[in-house]
């Protein structure tokens, strides 16, 4: 079942990967390969593109990747989900895809950019961000319908804003932005730069953003969890590489930073 899958998918399809590379066969009849891979074993770069969201905690990973695995580097290339899909389909190269919700996982496996099963590796919830004392005054889910309140949210194709909809849906509240970005990244910048009262991003987004912005907490957020699945991509050119960066952030290190940065587990 996909979401149960974790590293054990991540570490087996990285000794694959790391038996082929050798470029050793097995006989027909033999046991599979058990060969665990070194550091060594990973070179090269491997291009990653992950949701917006995880810019902060992407990058920290990357850095101690790169520390674990010397003569590697690691590229990112942040942004909405529902963006990073289409480019990815259209053929931009990239060896991991990290999505901020399932459903643009999906369409990436349907359109045949990913290669084996994705991992769920985190959660998240979403908050709401306010400009420094909450000069409007923010109190809950509710106060974003007041008439005059200049609130920014996602785009609905993108996961914080689908999310987003869904708790408008919920609670019969619903809200009027003034403008729908294609990131959170965007939707916390026009909040911390002032030119919004309020806007809709993940608790992870308001916890790495310091104190550019303050967070109000609503209830209803509990009942919408995005969860955040990986996945290997099909025309990758660093398909080892992909392989372990895919179980550095599934296994013990990805999980401590993952969980510093407020992300829960899926």
């Amino acid at each position: 079942m996909r979401g149960r899958l974790g590293l054990g998918i991540a570490g087996a399809a990285l000794a694959a990967v790391l038996f082929a590379a050798t470029g050793c066969s097995a006989d027909a009849g033999s046991a599979p390969p058990t060969q665990t891979p070194t550091k060594h074993a990973v070179t090269g770069t491997i291009t990653v593109f992950a949701a917006a969201s995880l810019s902060k905690t992407f990058t920290e990973l990357g850095t101690e990747f790169e520390k674990a695995n010397p003569g590697s580097t690691v590229r990112f290339s942040f942004g909405g989900s529902s963006d990073l899909v289409t480019q990815l389909s259209a053929g931009a190269p990239a060896d991991v895809f990290a999505s901020a919700d399932r459903k643009n996982m999906d369409k990436a496996v349907s359109a045949s950019v990913t290669s084996g099963e994705p991992a769920d590796f985190a959660t998240n919830v979403l908050a709401i961000a306010v400009p420094p004392g909450n000069p409007a005054h923010v109190t809950g889910w509710a106060d974003l319908a007041r008439p005059g309140l200049k609130v920014v949210v996602c785009a609905p194709q993108v996961p914080c804003g689908a999310a987003t909809a869904t708790v408008e849906a919920k609670t019969g509240v619903a809200l009027k932005p003034v403008s729908q970005e294609s990131s959170v990244t965007d939707v916390l910048g026009k909040v911390s730069s002032g030119e919004a009262d309020a806007g809709i991003v993940y608790v992870t987004d308001v916890k790495g953003a310091g104190k550019s912005v303050d967070s109000v907490a609503f209830p209803e957020a509990k009942g919408v969890v995005n969860t955040y699945p990986i996945a290997a991509v099909r025309q990758g050119a660093n398909f080892t590489g992909g392989a372990a960066f895919i179980a550095f952030v599934t296994g013990p290190e990805g999980r401590k930073v993952l969980a510093a940065a407020g992300f829960g587990t899926p």
